[in-house]
């Protein structure tokens, strides 16, 4: 296990687990209103501002931007300028990002891209992004950004991962020694019509990024196209976090992006509700969404 020392992962310090733990649960807000941050200009953040969200993400590895102008909401710079002002720079470009590294997600009638839940309108389970990802290409934040909610529907729920990991290790320290294994989960390789698009990935759930010591987690809770190890640790580890994850708990916080707002994250667990749309084909709900090899400093 990777950690740096006296590092409150380490499963062996059992003191700096228990003083990290204390100021994490004293800190960690009560509602998500907490974490809300009005925005002026997004492109050049003021000092307030931008000590704002990293007190946000500070306590809660999450913040929520609400712009002052919505009528900008449709600006996709906004994205790249606000992240590289909090350190973001580098950028995760997926196969169905746009030119400049930028996801748009809306429902699509191109069919390679239907087949992925992000691209349809259905529910997706909880998750953090990048979990198929190499770990040279860890996604350690990522901006979500409402350009046009949905009619109905599409609310988030999001936890810190940090609250994750605390739940499990009170519970049972072998839950997290199962997580960090390197072998703990495998995605299957990626094959479209017999081309491998990206191979198998097996890594751990839990890991410790080397630069910053802090947690990073990697996880799906989709049944299909994964495979976790077989040991018995592991299989108790993944029943606790999925009873953790159904819980209606005040840790979990539940939010509908509306025009203008967005999630600065470092990339916690999250998950999307189903939705209706009652525009025209091409102009119903649009989500911008830019994931980064940095966390948020």
């Amino acid at each position: 296990m990777a950690h740096t020392d006296n590092s409150p992962f380490d499963l062996d310090a059992t003191q700096a687990y228990g003083a990290w733990r204390e100021r994490k649960l004293a800190d960690f807000p009560v509602r998500l209103d907490e974490l809300v941050v009005p925005v002026e200009n997004p492109h050049a953040l003021s000092d307030t501002e931008r000590a704002a969200i990293l007190r946000a993400c500070e306590r809660a590895n999450m913040a929520v931007y609400t712009l002052a102008h919505p009528d900008e909401a449709l600006d996709k710079t906004l994205l790249t300028d606000l992240g590289a002002q909090l350190g973001l720079h580098d950028l995760d470009c997926n196969m169905y990002a746009d030119d400049d590294g930028i996801s748009a997600l809306q429902v699509s009638a191109q069919r390679r891209q239907h087949d992925y839940i992000p691209y349809s309108n259905h529910a997706i389970s909880w998750h953090t992004d990048g979990y198929y990802n190499s770990p040279r290409h860890r996604v350690l934040a990522m901006v979500l950004h409402c350009a046009r909610p949905a009619a109905r529907g599409g609310e988030n729920r999001l936890l810190d991962h940090e609250i994750a990991y605390i739940r499990l290790r009170d519970e049972n320290p072998r839950h997290i020694a199962a997580l960090m294994q390197p072998d703990a989960m495998t995605i299957p390789a990626n094959v479209e019509q017999g081309v491998e698009i990206r191979p198998a990935q097996s890594g751990p759930v839990f890991t410790v990024d080397a630069a910053s010591g802090k947690l990073h987690m990697r996880y799906t809770a989709r049944t299909r196209s994964i495979a976790w190890k077989r040991d018995a640790d592991t299989q108790a580890a993944v029943r606790s976090l999925e009873a953790l994850l159904a819980e209606d708990s005040p840790m979990i916080f539940r939010h509908r992006l509306s025009a203008g707002q967005g999630v600065i994250c470092n990339n916690v667990l999250h998950t999307r509700s189903a939705f209706e749309d009652e525009a025209p084909a091409g102009q119903g709900r649009l989500m911008y969404r830019a994931r980064f090899y940095q966390r948020v400093s």
